[in-house]
């Protein structure tokens, strides 16, 4: 049933990964935003490091693309899967009635509360007291 390279985590086990997680999605959120804020004067500057080889404000959207790549790894790194970095969706493969799920988290929720099919995406999120194991 478990395929080699597979994490499968139970309730509990995503939930204490939400803990470890949620400051970092919190962090990936925050650069996020930097870049929408700074987005019409991003493309002038990245257009223009391209010709003369750089600049502070490029090298800060620089840095800021690596510490966004270093934390996106991070949460990875738990096992969990980063859905949506818009939403700050993140799910948890797990194993119910013999049959793949996906436990499902977003931040700004307390706590682990929702799982989907695999096939059925965030839009098909139900409430774990649905889950029948």
């Amino acid at each position: 049933m478990a395929e080699a390279g597979k994490r499968y985590f139970n309730i509990e086990e995503a939930s204490l990964a939400i803990s470890i997680i949620r400051p970092l999605i919190a962090q990936i959120l925050e650069i996020r935003q930097n870049f929408l804020d700074k987005q019409p004067e991003v493309w002038p500057v990245v257009s223009k490091t391209a010709g003369n080889g750089g600049s502070k404000a490029a090298s800060l959207i620089v840095q800021d693309f690596a510490r966004l790549d270093e934390l996106v790894h991070q949460v990875q790194s738990t096992g969990a899967i980063l859905k949506d970095i818009n939403l700050g969706l993140v799910d948890f493969l797990s194993i119910s009635n013999g049959r793949e799920i996906f436990l499902c988290w977003q931040y700004g929720e307390p706590d682990l509360a929702f799982w989907h099919e695999i096939e059925a995406g965030y839009i098909g999120r139900q409430p774990l007291s649905s889950l029948n194991n």
